[in-house]
């Protein structure tokens, strides 16, 4: 395709050259900045797909094979005007492509669409993906060879954002994409990567830090452009919006996924509000979304900066709502996500002085009382594993303080391990567990609770010497676990029970069992 014959097509005559801040390639060609336009009302306007399909391979040809000196530079005798009016043409083109592809919305919030609703979305995203890396290829090369201003246009960081937005839309595996679609959005990744000299998607994103921030019109090379795509999502990440397009959220998650302190703070106006309502959705995927974008805040936000304007309030109210959830992949992110923001609330209760206020209750209390009350009713395998696994960093942090919660956590003792949980017993050994540190943290207020937790762990002993279903390994952990809390026992007991189990003979028990017992017996650990 000759750029002679688009230019007809598209109704545009040659320029005159004393337009031009510099001489005009031969034959003298129209400014740039007017084919950008006419070329983004025929992508809008364009009635079929074959239609469009067209426009977007010349487009693509137009990038390879024009002079980059005419399709980079402005036209306008004012600088500032000229490089702003370039920047703006190049922005509206890119986003006249990349609406050639957008994928359906739904007509309300009621959530997805169905997969039928995608078919044609795949086979639109190959070929605009191979015009915007014709783009960038061409766009990379001239600012990396010195071109205009020494490759400070601007013009990389205008139409970066709104690249990479498409592509991580397209190359994840989601209804709307196919293994073709996906491979064609990696390669534009990749080729908006090389065209900045970004390393990897962090860098591209927050930059190296080097480059003062507000220096206008800047390269992309050393800056990031978290900025510029967040601009790109924010009027689709409104309350009464981001449930219209499915990706939004996944293209929101991604991008806060891969940024870390300290680039994220600047960003947390921008970042927290769309965390907080999708971990305010019903449906647990989007919740799940949510509470990991909200983790990743927690971990990658200085304390200080999450607890001004209350910040790390409201998150502890928006997390703290979800414990009564009854959904296991729900509560597993939020009681993780719980354990680190409480640090930034509150110092650990197991930190504190003796006469530190007398240790008063504090919210860590008011997490660990609240899960120990629904871990005493639940029946259902899933969440009892949840539970059990998230209750021993809990009691970690609590320290000596566990003391006021004793009653509770003895009844979920008693009532877990008396329960099998085949074929790991996940269950059995994260209470062993709990019971160990519980005994560790809190021994001189063990000893009046020795009986009732040593005729229940004999019992587990028993039943796991029995139990014909346990693997080798399931049941000498568990054997060694429960042999470690019967000593932990024996010493708050002050080794009262080395006389109990000593009068226990091959009568009663196997010979697997007396082995256990006879390790407490030889030596006491205080």
């Amino acid at each position: 395709m000759e750029l002679s014959s688009l230019l007809h097509d598209l109704h545009l005559s040659p320029a005159s050259s004393s337009s031009s801040e510099k001489p005009l390639p031969s034959p003298a060609l129209p400014p740039i900045t007017e084919l950008l336009s006419r070329l983004q009302e025929k992508l809008i306007g364009a009635s079929t797909d074959s239609e469009t399909s067209s426009l977007i391979g010349r487009v693509e040809q137009l990038f390879q094979t024009a002079d980059p000196h005419w399709l980079f530079s402005p036209v306008s005798a004012n600088q500032d005007d000229g490089w702003a009016g370039l920047r703006a043409a190049y922005s509206s083109l890119v986003s006249a492509l990349i609406g050639c592809a957008a994928l359906p919305l739904c007509e309300d919030d009621c959530g997805s669409l169905p997969a039928a609703a995608y078919q044609s979305v795949p086979t639109r995203a190959g070929p605009v993906c191979s015009a915007l890396r014709a783009l960038l290829g061409t766009l990379g090369d001239w600012e990396a060879g010195g071109g205009a201003r020494g490759g400070r246009t601007g013009l990389l960081l205008t139409v970066a954002p709104p690249i990479c937005v498409f592509a991580v839309t397209h190359f994840q595996d989601q209804a709307w994409t196919s293994s073709s679609s996906r491979a064609a959005a990696q390669s534009l990744q990749g080729a908006l990567l090389r065209a900045g000299g970004w390393r990897d998607s962090p860098h591209l994103l927050m930059g190296d830090g080097s480059q003062d921030k507000a220096e206008e019109g800047g390269g992309g090379r050393s800056r990031g452009i978290l900025g510029g795509i967040l601009d790109v999502l924010q009027p689709q990440l409104t309350k009464d919006s981001w449930q219209r397009c499915e990706a939004v959220k996944l293209v929101f998650a991604w991008t806060l996924l891969q940024v870390t302190r300290p680039s994220l703070s600047p960003h947390l106006p921008h970042l927290l509000p769309p965390s907080l309502l999708l971990s305010d959705h019903y449906r647990p995927e989007n919740c799940m979304l949510g509470v990991r974008c909200l983790h990743h805040i927690v971990l990658n936000t200085p304390a200080a900066d999450l607890r001004q304007f209350n910040r790390a309030e409201v998150l502890y109210q928006a997390l703290f709502k979800h414990l009564y959830t009854t959904e296991a992949a729900v509560i597993q992110p939020v009681l993780s996500c719980l354990l680190d923001l409480l640090l930034v609330l509150e110092k650990a209760p197991s930190s504190l002085a003796p006469s530190s206020s007398r240790r008063k209750p504090c919210r860590h209390d008011d997490v660990l009382r609240l899960v120990l009350t629904h871990m005493e009713a639940e029946h259902k395998v899933a969440l009892r594993r949840v539970y059990a696994s998230a209750l021993p960093p809990y009691i970690d942090r609590m320290g000596v303080a566990v003391c006021r919660h004793l009653r509770r956590v003895e009844r979920v003792v008693l009532g877990y391990l008396e329960i099998r949980d085949p074929p790991e017993e996940t269950s059995r050994l994260k209470i062993l567990e709990v019971l160990q540190k519980t005994t560790r943290a809190a021994w001189p207020r063990m000893a009046s609770r020795v009986d009732v937790l040593l005729r229940c762990l004999l019992k587990l002993l028993l039943d796991v010497s029995s139990d014909s279903q346990l693997s080798d390994s399931v049941r000498q952990k568990l054997m060694n676990q429960t042999s470690l809390c019967v000593k932990l026992l024996d010493g708050c007991s002050q080794g009262t029970l080395q006389p109990l189990l000593q009068q226990v003979d091959s009568s009663c028990c196997s010979s697997e069992v007396l082995g256990c017992l006879a390790t407490v017996t030889m030596t006491t650990e205080r």
